[in-house]
């Protein structure tokens, strides 16, 4: 068991009466759990995995210096038909579980381990070799993590986006979303949308649904927490077609489709839980959640999101 707070009274009295009903040991500040590493400064909380993501590397045999920029090269589209059938594919599964549970720190890596994920029924070489190069460069950034700053604001923003038909074999889009407490990064999501969108303004549309569902779910935490958002959520929306249907209450023949998420949205638009804000592409940091980039862009995307790559001073 865990147990946090700043009142040290309480927390004493937690584990005193936890000793007179069970056996325990008092391991003192968190700093390793599951594979989570919990760093402390002044400045706030570092998280990482980097024990967890050394120990996956050595297991699969990685020890040499070899390592990518980036873990998907913007010219592959991985689709179920491409390569050989792998004989065994247990090995991969493995390695895309342990993948994806290193994107609990590791948002650089979120979208192309939701991209491998779709093959575990049979993957095949192509995708077996993706994976190995996500691992090689996961070995070049091992040190990546999560800072918690311990004084800025509690207030929280989101960000939203879709890759309208970027599946090569449906034409799905996917979406993405990330949120903020302040400038610290708390929430994000790369997911396969399950219906095929006839225009971007519709997978734009769908991915701002899903991201308001998150963003009603941080608010009533938040609040249990005692942290109270007075104000609107900003979640901001690179699509003004989207912005323009979700403040529209006339619905026409493009909307029939979505009609449920346009009510959806709309409605918390009108409670005050939701400002949509328009932004421009520059400022959008779900790219990352959406597609492959170049090392340069991909390395301004992973500035935007406020990634750490050592322990703050």
């Amino acid at each position: 068991m865990i147990i946090t707070g700043d009142d040290s009274v309480a927390i004493s009295d937690v584990q005193c009466y936890l000793h007179q009903h069970f056996e325990m040991k008092d391991l003192g500040p968190l700093s390793y759990f599951l594979g989570l590493e919990v760093s402390y400064t002044s400045n706030g909380y570092y998280l990482s995995q980097a024990k967890y993501a050394a120990d996956l590397l050595s297991r699969v045999g990685i020890t040499d210096s070899s390592t990518t920029s980036t873990p998907l090269d913007t010219n592959v589209k991985l689709t179920p038909f491409d390569g050989t059938p792998l004989a065994d594919p247990t090995l991969y599964r493995q390695l895309v579980g342990s993948l994806v549970y290193l994107t609990v720190t590791r948002p650089d890596i979120a979208y192309v381990v939701h991209v491998v994920s779709q093959f575990m029924v049979a993957p095949r070489t192509i995708h077996f070799t993706t994976v190995f190069r996500i691992l090689r460069y996961v070995k070049g950034t091992l040190v990546h993590g999560l800072h918690f700053s311990a004084h800025s604001s509690l207030t929280l923003s989101a960000y939203s986006d879709a890759d309208w038909a970027g599946d090569p074999t449906d034409r799905c889009s996917t979406t993405g979303y990330c949120f903020f407490l302040s400038d610290s990064l708390i929430s994000w999501r790369s997911k396969k949308q399950t219906a095929t969108s006839r225009s971007s303004t519709e997978s734009e549309y769908r991915a701002l649904a899903d991201a308001t569902s998150e963003l009603i779910c941080l608010r009533w935490l938040l609040e249990d927490m005692g942290i109270k958002q007075s104000s609107p959520t900003v979640l901001h929306c690179d699509n003004r077609s989207a912005i323009q249907i979700a403040h529209n209450d006339v619905f026409h023949e493009r909307t029939k489709h979505i009609e449920t998420d346009c009510h959806f949205v709309r409605q918390h638009i009108k409670h005050g839980t939701v400002q949509l804000t328009p932004v421009s592409s520059e400022d959008q940091s779900t790219y990352i959640f959406t597609k492959a980039h170049l090392p340069g862009r991909f390395q301004f995307l992973l500035r935007k999101l406020k990634l750490a790559s050592i322990i703050p001073p």
